[in-house]
């Protein structure tokens, strides 16, 4: 896959941010061109499959965590509106017992990018609550 890929990383990428963006405007120029810098170093997009490819090895190896004892912390679900949104939450109460779900509006999966101001407002609430 890396071969397909390599030399065209911007294209990659572009297809998720604009397929997988509330609205892809909000990933901007600057943005898109940093991350596909990075992601055409030698290397990284190896790095990038392998993290998708590990993803069945993970779910065995959470499904043995979570049958012996569920997390017990308090637990930030945050999820755009437009993208998995109140899933992230119900993903997380199969992993933990002190679950906060939090929606972004008007946001798909890249929160940062799309709703930089309520993403860190949230985690900042939510650590403050905490401590």
């Amino acid at each position: 896959m890396e071969r397909l890929v390599a030399g065209r990383e911007r294209i990659y990428l572009d297809r998720f941010w604009n397929e997988f963006a509330g609205d892809p405007k909000k990933v901007d120029e600057a943005t898109r061109v940093h991350y596909a810098r990075l992601y055409a170093r030698p290397g990284a997009m190896h790095s990038a499959f392998a993290q998708f490819r590990s993803i069945p090895k993970d779910a065995e190896d959470n499904q043995k965590a979570v049958a012996a004892s569920k997390l017990a912390m308090p637990v930030l679900a945050i999820g755009g509106a437009k993208s998995f949104g109140a899933n992230e939450a119900l993903v997380m109460r199969a992993a933990a017992t002190n679950v906060t779900e939090l929606v972004i509006p008007d946001a798909g999966h890249w929160l940062m990018e799309e709703a930089t101001e309520p993403t860190i407002d949230a985690i900042q609430a939510f650590v403050d609550q905490a401590n």
